[in-house]
């Protein structure tokens, strides 16, 4: 077993993007990766992850803007498409031609907006329970916050007992006492800045509208190779809207982890670790992947930017760890 001290370095940063300072987490180096949290979330939900992509991988966790450590910004248009486009804008800013992306439930849809709107942007995706256009569990819920009394009970939420804070995000008994402890601790957090509550309930107000606009874009994102990760008791992105959304994604595979919740990664951090890694290691990428955009094109406009990709494109050796012990999941295998 490797020593703590050899585990990659994170480190703290911010890039500005939209004339905004985002925060995001670093480790490692190698092709990157970008994490994208859920709606209450940020980079630190992803604290347990990003040492073991780092071992063969440049690792960015994003806090997405109005969330986390990143800038407050007043009006911040929360559709998925401005969302996903801004993190074009991150990539841009960081220098990143194309990235691996992993995300989790809310986040999980805007990764898939991104796929839809820029796939030389993307050339694989792991999804957590991604949101999506199949799940009808948490409707009801979903109105509920989107209503004036649903504000005020989202504001009020941090201060309300545990159990409460349970149903209302969705976490189930089943995942060990540690995780949800530390999930619900993080959302209250998060809910505690006035801020990210105005940027939550603004997504809440135009979810349905959105993840129909989804529902239409999902026809561009088949042929990306995608991993879809759910917990068979996750009671707020169902699993039957994973199986559908596997079938809609072509090139997707789905696996489905006994005993756990929303939030696989944090409940059971080493098993998702083992996941991913397999995962990654079973679809390698091409030999040949454009090198990170140098810093002036990363500067210059879209048009400017298409012609630097092509013209500083180069060779990249890509290495993958492979997973260690086989995780204990059911699998589905990828459609045809």
């Amino acid at each position: 077993m490797q020593q703590e001290s050899s585990q990659p370095e994170i480190v703290d940063k911010f890039v500005d993007v939209a004339g905004a300072r985002m925060h995001y987490l670093h480790a490692g180096s190698g092709p990157p990766i970008l994490l994208i949290h859920g709606l209450v979330g940020c980079s630190q939900n992803w604290r347990d992850n990003i040492s073991a992509l780092a071992g063969s991988a440049s690792v960015y966790a994003l806090d997405l803007l109005n969330m986390g450590k990143s800038q407050r910004v007043d009006g911040l248009d929360v559709r998925l498409k401005a969302i996903a486009n801004r993190l074009v804008a991150a990539m841009d800013a960081l220098g990143l031609a194309a990235a691996d992306i992993v995300a989790h439930s809310h986040g999980g849809a805007v990764a898939l907006m991104l796929a839809a709107l820029h796939p030389e942007r993307v050339r694989r995706l792991i999804l957590f329970a991604p949101a999506n256009p199949y799940s009808r569990s948490r409707d009801c819920m979903v109105r509920l916050y989107a209503s004036w009394w649903g504000g005020v009970a989202l504001r009020a939420l941090p201060y309300l007992p545990a159990w409460i804070q349970r149903i209302a995000f969705g976490k189930r008994d089943g995942a060990p006492d540690r995780a949800i402890d530390r999930c619900l601790k993080e959302y209250s957090e998060v809910l505690r800045d006035s801020g990210s509550v105005h940027h939550v309930l603004s997504i809440l107000r135009c979810w349905f509208a959105e993840q129909a606009r989804l529902r239409r874009a999902l026809c561009r994102v088949a042929r990306i190779p995608t991993l879809l990760v759910w917990g068979a008791g996750d009671c707020t992105m169902s699993l039957s809207s994973g199986n559908r959304l596997h079938r809609r994604l072509r090139a997707s595979e789905l696996i489905v982890v006994p005993d756990r919740g929303h939030s696989v990664f944090e409940e059971a951090p080493e098993e998702a670790n083992r996941i991913m890694l397999d995962w990654l290691g079973r679809h390698p990428l091409p030999a040949r992947l454009p090198t990170p955009l140098p810093a002036a094109a990363a500067a210059s406009t879209p048009r400017r930017r298409n012609r630097a990709r092509a013209a500083h494109a180069a060779s990249a050796s890509i290495s993958v760890a492979q997973a260690g012990a086989a995780p204990a999941v059911a699998k589905s295998a990828p459609e045809t």
